[in-house]
């Protein structure tokens, strides 16, 4: 895969003491959260963003003290259905940018998401008067 051009609109490594110093790579496109991990056995995994399902936060005190934090999404996808982001920079930031991305990628094909089922907004048959689920 190699996260190099300007198709991402986000990438880091994991890093250690704040350091980039891993071969865990994260990018994220306008419509898929990638991750790479490895040197010689590379392991490849993406998530297309409308299948997120949550993002969460966590910064330990050692996280805060370097400035990097853990980004947890959580998917619908089968193969990866939680994606962590391991101690990346700027945390808070990239947790809203997933989120925005995914509310775009929601909006362009239809989606609604509901507390325990998915519909398409072109599907009126499962909607009230209201166009709730």
């Amino acid at each position: 895969m190699g996260f190099k051009g300007n198709q991402y609109k986000w990438k880091d490594r994991k890093r250690h003491l704040g350091m980039p110093l891993s071969f865990t790579r994260y990018a994220l496109s306008e419509d898929r959260l990638f991750l790479e991990v490895g040197f010689f056995n590379i392991k490849d995994e993406e998530i297309v963003l409308y299948r997120v399902r949550d993002i969460s936060l966590k910064r330990t005190l050692w996280q805060r003290i370097f400035g990097v934090g853990t980004v947890t999404v959580v998917s619908s996808d089968k193969s990866a259905p939680k994606l962590e982001l391991k101690n990346i920079k700027k945390p808070k930031d990239v947790k809203e940018m997933i989120h925005q991305y995914v509310e775009e990628m929601k909006i362009n094909r239809r989606i609604r998401i509901g507390e325990y089922s998915s519909v398409s907004m072109d599907n009126d048959d499962d909607l009230d008067d209201d166009g709730m689920i």
